[in-house]
């Protein structure tokens, strides 16, 4: 049976006239490519997931495409994982335009950030993950949330979600590349003896997914650096917030022995 390739295929609407949708439906109909999923994104574009069985096809589309005045193509490509959440979502990851690992997210985009942190889940081997961001802005429950949606096991090394956490060994059946291990970059520099930290260096040779909240304090009180972060995500709880550290290292500990409530 001959193997069928996916495609994204987003165009922005330059005269949204009746019936659109349904003749671009039909031309790929004609030209025997399925749609997966289609969905609005932003601006006035409209994506879709494509599914076809040879790239002359694709070929053939983008040359009828372009000559329709009522549509303008802006991406025809394999999909990426952004392409993928952008047509579910109908929304776009947005990305730092200096630094391309750091991706920012705002409250409302809970929902895109754990399917986003949910699929990085799901790759083999290692990678390390940094997110910064607020108290109480929902760092912790996305990182579990995500843990939850790629059918993982998550691990608190050090944390202060339900009480303040810090481990300096783990037991035989918490050593899995299957596992997320979750590290406070706060309670571990502030809190941590030696053993916590041979703990952290253990995990990181894992081939494993570790997630470190407050990446830059982390850095502060290890060997590691900010470019051995695979990514980087920024949870504001609007989008001109401030991510500052000064009323982090205050609060942290506040309700550290107390319960810290999920707050979606």
């Amino acid at each position: 049976m001959e193997k069928r390739t996916e495609w994204y295929l987003e165009y922005e609407i330059q005269i949204n006239r009746p019936g659109l949708l349904g003749d671009i439906s039909s031309l790929l109909g004609m030209l025997s490519i399925n749609i997966i999923t289609i969905n609005g994104v932003e601006n006035a574009r409209r994506g879709m997931l494509l599914l076809c069985r040879k790239d002359e096809q694709i070929q053939r589309l983008k040359s009828i495409l372009q000559t329709m005045d009522t549509i303008q193509i802006t991406k025809l490509r394999k999909p990426k994982l952004r392409d993928k959440l952008a047509v579910r979502h109908g929304r776009y990851i947005h990305r730092d335009s200096d630094d391309q690992k750091t991706v920012r997210f705002v409250r409302d985009e809970l929902g895109l950030l754990v399917d986003f942190m949910a699929e990085l889940y799901k790759k083999e081997g290692h990678k390390l993950i940094g997110i910064r961001g607020m108290p109480r802005v929902g760092k912790t429950e996305s990182v579990v949330a995500a843990s939850v949606c790629a059918n993982k096991r998550w691990i608190f090394v050090s944390s202060t979600l339900l009480k303040q956490t810090i481990r300096d060994q783990l037991i035989k059946g918490e050593y899995s590349p299957d596992n997320i291990y979750i590290i406070d970059g706060i309670v571990s520099k502030q809190r941590a003896n030696e053993k916590h930290w041979q703990l952290i260096r253990e995990i990181m040779q894992l081939p494993a997914i570790k997630v470190v909240e407050h990446p830059d304090i982390f850095v502060q009180a290890t060997e590691y650096t900010m470019d051995d972060f695979d990514y980087i995500i920024e949870l504001r709880s609007h989008l001109e917030e401030e991510i500052t550290y000064q009323e982090v290292d205050g609060t942290q500990f506040k309700q550290g022995n107390g319960l810290s409530m999920f707050d979606f």
